[in-house]
């Protein structure tokens, strides 16, 4: 077993190179904020910033669970699937009920059984995490698409809608969930045993194995936790729309990815940080949010979303090259 005095400096220079990258990428979201706003005199405007910020919070929040996946060089393809389903029971709940409470606490119950049932699969049946989560992803759809049976479910309550499309103190409510789950995040990821050992099982499982740490109810929580996220992006993408029917979040997948990805966290597990994740969904909004105000047809978008990723990843390879 690493003895603490052993992993200090290696600790220490992670911490270097993360605060490095970390203002690599906000220079790069801040190089695509001056450039937009010099091609449109509509892009730094109050209302389009209010909007940046209410869809960066939104895809924050699908992808802070991710985050912890992908952290243990695992993937989770099913979180816009999970998102849709969590999205049409909560729908349900409010509409048969009238108490947002419940269909809450449905939405996010449904998101982490979700997402408990991909940890299985992973820890328990030894399946590949992509084959896992992608056949996950078309039993959610097919059980969301049986469950709506062609319906649409619409009119909530203001209390609920709130959450999604109100304001408080002017700013949209969705980036303080945004904040508070970054702060709970950043300290579960960083300040934790469990976050710790997150770390290390993408790092090096078998060293890991070997450390002590529990690599079947760690599996397990990433990806509960990535379920329980979807259910809480589930609720707000609700509050927003005011509706719900049989695809929706089916989009919502790839730029959750892309968002992880762009913020530095590693396919290949162990390094990243939630806090990167929220500097990538910030820079995936800047660059969908600058094609719509230029105009750029919205069928290019989920085109460059694909290209991003795929610099994304291969930036991560590069640098893993540089540092064997």
């Amino acid at each position: 077993m690493t003895t603490a005095t052993e992993t200090e400096p290696q600790a220490g220079l992670a911490l270097s190179q993360d605060t490095l990258q970390t203002l690599y990428r906000l220079g790069a979201a801040a190089l695509i904020c001056v450039i937009l706003s010099l091609l449109s005199s509509s892009f730094p405007t109050l209302s389009n910033t209010l909007t940046i910020l209410r869809q960066t919070a939104l895809l924050f929040l699908l992808a802070s669970g991710l985050t912890l996946v992908i952290l243990t060089a695992g993937i989770d393809l099913s979180v816009g699937a999970t998102l849709g389903l969590a999205a049409c029971i909560a729908g349900t709940v409010i509409k048969t009920t009238g108490s947002p409470w419940l269909g809450a606490f449905a939405g996010l119950g449904t998101g982490a059984m979700c997402g408990f049932c991909n940890g299985l699969l992973v820890s328990k049946l030894r399946l590949p995490p992509f084959i896992a989560t992608y056949g996950m992803l078309w039993v959610l759809h097919g059980i969301t698409y049986y469950y709506m049976g062609g319906d649409t479910i619409h009119g909530f309550p203001q209390s609920f809608r709130q959450i999604g499309s109100g304001y408080l103190w002017g700013i949209p409510i969705p980036v303080y969930f945004m904040i508070a789950f970054l702060l709970v995040g950043t300290f579960f990821a960083q300040r934790t045993v469990w976050g710790q050992q997150i770390y290390a099982l993408g790092a090096n499982p078998v060293a890991a194995a070997l450390s002590g740490v529990p690599i079947h109810r760690r599996l397990i929580l990433v990806y509960s936790v990535s379920g329980a996220m979807a259910g809480v992006a589930s609720l707000i993408f609700l509050a927003r729309l005011n509706s719900a029917e049989g695809d929706i979040g089916e989009t919502l997948t790839l730029p959750a990815i892309a968002a992880v990805l762009i913020g530095g966290t590693s396919l290949f597990g162990g390094i990243g940080t939630v806090f990167g994740t929220l500097i990538g969904a910030l820079i995936l909004t800047l660059v969908l949010n600058g094609m719509n105000i230029l105009g750029v047809n919205a069928s290019w978008q989920p085109l460059v979303t694909g290209v991003i990723v795929v610099l994304a990843v291969w930036l991560d390879i590069l640098s893993r090259r540089r540092k064997d």
